[in-house]
């Protein structure tokens, strides 16, 4: 049984009950995500990836060598499971907003025209989820941005951020550049944002004011040190 104690007095996996998260993406900040998810107590997490493993994965995901070939999803089940005890759902296939999505939903897919497409179709205005997560990363800074998919300023804040994939910085070779270092950083952010969220929304439902929330966009940068934040 996962012991929690060190943490219980800052996340309480018993108060954040069965709220279902999903995370559409199991590359370098899905995957890790998923997996400190879990050691926080998590258990209702339902990951989406239709990806195999390639060797360029293995210096920012949180997977090995010995998982070369193996489809994302089952290799991160497992991983999990072996660290944490805990059994994830797991979902080998692509996500175009059509499917069920839980409570909270972190976008994480590789494409910006395939973040729009699962916002468009399965995210925006649509109730069952109360908080989505969608973070960006380049070699040395990342975003991370907190929405209420039902909240107007919210999503005409978001939308505002977006911009096409053409934009992307890549490497020389032509490829995406991203730091295992960098990867980790912005999962931290990512899962400290669902923290205060649950903590905000726990005040509320006792009739309190809330003394902290998410900001909707975080900046940070590590060359040189910084950290901005905003809302809407």
């Amino acid at each position: 049984m996962l012991d929690t104690i060190r943490h219980i007095d800052v996340f309480s996996a018993a108060q954040f009950g069965d709220l279902r998260v999903d995370i559409i993406g199991a590359g370098a900040t899905g995957s890790r995500i998923a997996l400190e998810l879990a050691k926080l107590g998590l258990s209702n997490i339902h990951v989406w990836d239709f990806d195999k493993i390639e060797s360029h994965n293995v210096p920012n995901q949180v997977y090995g060598n010995n998982h070369i070939g193996e489809v994302k999803v089952e290799a991160l089940k497992r991983i999990i499971e072996e660290q944490t005890g805990t059994v994830i759902t797991c979902h080998e296939a692509r996500v175009d907003g059509t499917q069920e999505l839980g409570d909270v939903v972190y976008l994480l897919t590789d494409t910006m025209a395939s973040r729009q497409e699962i916002w468009k179709n399965g995210l925006r205005y649509k109730p069952r989820t109360k908080l989505m997560i969608e973070t960006r990363m380049g070699a040395n800074s990342g975003r991370v941005y907190c929405v209420n998919p039902s909240s107007p300023k919210d999503v005409k804040g978001w939308e505002a951020t977006l911009y096409s994939d053409d934009v992307a910085v890549v490497s020389a070779c032509g490829t995406s550049i991203t730091v295992g270092a960098t990867a980790a950083m912005v999962t931290g952010y990512a899962v400290w944002q669902l923290i205060r969220w649950h903590k905000a929304e726990t005040s509320l439902k006792e009739n309190k004011e809330p003394d902290d929330r998410p900001e909707n966009e975080l900046i940070f940068s590590v060359q040189p040190a910084m950290v901005n934040t905003s809302d809407f």
